[in-house]
């Protein structure tokens, strides 16, 4: 009876990875339901973004882009997660898009994509992330 307990735990809490994938994949709806608070809510109370960017200077920075564009998609590639305890690092590549119901978008952007994660109560929280241009 005691295993049975324990095996039901186990699959009860996803494993570390796929609770990050998952928070990833958070991030994506957000952006892409134009949701800037719902983005703030994945990111750590001390989050820092290029140029001293904090939490509420990426929400405010995101609402801008979603007031910009009606549309907005996220093409996210490849992820590479590399877990420790407690903390984890994924990088990827991405293309932003933004229009304005369209069939095409008004605009587009590849970008390379850093970011830093750690847990708090039980949940990943962004920490920290760099983005870079791919062209230009």
């Amino acid at each position: 009876m005691l295993l049975i307990v324990v095996v039901i735990a186990a699959c009860a809490r996803p494993q570390p990875e796929e609770a990050l994938r998952n928070a990833l994949e958070g991030v994506q709806a957000a952006i892409e339901a134009r949701d800037a608070g719902g983005l703030a809510d994945y990111l750590g109370d001390d989050f820092i973004g290029p140029g001293g960017l904090d939490r509420d200077g990426a929400r405010r920075l995101a609402a801008l882009h979603f007031m910009r564009h009606g549309d907005v998609g996220v093409l996210p590639g490849p992820l590479d997660i590399e877990l420790q305890e407690g903390h984890a690092r994924v990088r990827f590549s991405a293309v932003l898009s933004g229009g304005s119901g369209r069939l095409l978008p008004d605009s587009a952007q590849a970008w390379q994509v850093d970011t830093g994660w750690r847990l708090v109560d039980g949940e990943w929280r962004m920490s920290s992330a760099h983005w870079t241009p791919v062209m230009r």
